[in-house]
């Protein structure tokens, strides 16, 4: 559904660290990626990836049209990210920033 949150990115300087924390906060797992880990919340799935530069969350909003969407952005005053290829299975994605700097992200999942 549009505007739906679809998937979150949990950005920070050290996975392990982020793991144990949340893991024992909130009961989220962790799956192993690469340098990082997929999450599963037993909800919205995540991810976790390191050395963020500007650590934090960022949720990524269901859209149709990721290329409308980015168009969108840029029309409101935002800053539109670049669309991701599509991946299978997950779709593409960009992350942005609203018109006031706070970042948020687009994602336009794969058609089964």
């Amino acid at each position: 559904m549009t505007g739906e949150p679809t998937h979150f990115e949990l950005g920070v300087a050290d996975v392990g660290q982020a793991e144990t924390f949340y893991g024992q906060l909130l009961g989220w797992r962790f799956h192993e990626l690469g340098n990082g880990a997929w999450i599963d919340t037993g909800g919205v799935r995540g991810g976790v990836h390191p050395d963020d530069p500007t650590p934090g969350i960022v949720v990524y909003f269901e859209v149709s049209d990721i290329d409308a969407a980015l168009r969108r952005v840029a029309e409101l005053g935002g800053t539109p990210g670049e669309a991701s290829p599509p991946q299978p299975g997950f779709g593409s994605f960009a992350e942005c920033q609203d018109d006031q700097g706070a970042r948020f992200g687009l994602h336009q999942p794969s058609v089964a």
